[in-house]
């Protein structure tokens, strides 16, 4: 009778664990759409919405047009030009253009370009994220080389400002490459 009893009181806990994991496991199923709900009455954690997201940065109500130049100094062997004169951005958004150089000696050169800005007050508003004037410039018998520039207008550019030109002048430096490369 004892043995009939641990086996009766077992099955019963047996039953009870069961019903338990399917609680749980039906329970932890529900939280999902729950979960879901809860975001989108509250605009909580949103992940569904990625593609309505703006760049709150930018300023679209404000357009300013950029111009660019290319100068070469000294009596430098190359061809060096923007791919494209000019460049309608708003503050706050990413841009990039693309310069253009061609070594045309028969020797190894190392350039190195300087920007200006006009007018000039627009270069403290000018933010570049990369640029090839970072860094002195190796260019190889004849090799054409497509450099860009990526920059932001920041947004607290005066309002006067409607246009910027930023030219770059490339010139040569001297002693930089060493006999036999």
């Amino acid at each position: 009778m004892q043995q009939e009893q641990v086996q009766a009181d077992n099955r019963k806990l047996l039953t009870k664990l069961i019903v338990i994991a399917i609680g749980m496991f039906a329970f932890g199923y529900a939280l999902v759409p729950f979960y879901e709900k809860i975001c989108q009455v509250t605009g909580i954690n949103n992940l569904f919405k990625a593609d309505e997201v703006t760049n709150t940065q930018v300023n679209t109500a404000r357009q300013i047009t950029v111009e660019f130049d290319a100068n070469l100094r000294g009596d430098l062997p190359w061809r060096f030009k923007p791919e494209q004169n000019r460049l309608v951005v708003h503050p706050g958004q990413m841009a990039q253009v693309v310069y253009e150089v061609t070594n045309t000696s028969n020797r190894v050169m190392v350039g190195q370009a300087v920007p200006s800005y006009g007018p000039a007050i627009a270069g403290e508003h000018f933010k570049k994220l990369d640029c090839f004037c970072f860094k002195q410039q190796t260019f190889q018998p004849g090799e054409t080389r497509r450099m860009p520039v990526v920059f932001v207008l920041d947004g607290t550019m005066p309002e006067q400002i409607e246009t910027i030109t930023l030219s770059y002048s490339f010139f040569e430096v001297e002693g930089a490459v060493k006999q036999g490369t």
